[in-house]
């Protein structure tokens, strides 16, 4: 999988950027996700996420993760928007001060809230959502499976 990280913040560790990745590979292979797939993540500020969310979600005020799919589920399968083009998932952004006032109110580290942000985003991407209790629960659960299994549990 192809991941392109913008840290317009300038405050990522290089670290948690390289966590991160490895995060973003193993869902994606937990998934099924294929290897040419192309995702990007992009850490904002409050002020930055805020305006997406207002422009976007038509909702004035920051929130902690915003995903923009490209491609559209259809019948719980992916559908493929171009077949000569690359498999381009889409693009996650996340606002770096929401992640460290999340991650004092929870009482675990910067590193845990951004990889938990990043696979909520990442299955979002993928068509998952919660919208009603039974998708919350199937998305949730699939998040603390896979921080789980990978290491970042709370």
């Amino acid at each position: 999988m192809h991941i392109d990280f913008h840290d317009q913040t300038n405050s990522v560790p290089v670290d948690y950027i390289d966590v991160l990745q490895r995060l973003l590979i193993f869902t994606g292979e937990k998934e099924k996700v294929a290897s040419e797939a192309e995702v990007s993540v992009t850490f904002v500020n409050n002020q930055e996420i805020k305006e997406i969310n207002r422009n976007y979600r038509q909702q004035d005020k920051p929130t902690d993760v915003i995903s923009f799919a490209m491609q559209e589920k259809v019948d719980d399968e992916a559908e493929i928007l171009g077949e000569d083009l690359p498999l381009v998932l889409g693009d996650i952004v996340i606002s770096v001060d929401k992640a460290k006032e999340q991650a004092n109110d929870y009482g675990h580290s910067l590193e845990r809230e951004l990889g938990f942000l990043t696979v909520h985003g990442f299955l979002h991407l993928l068509g998952y959502d919660h919208r009603n209790q039974e998708d919350e629960a199937e998305m949730f659960g699939k998040q603390d499976e896979i921080l789980g299994e990978f290491g970042l549990e709370r």
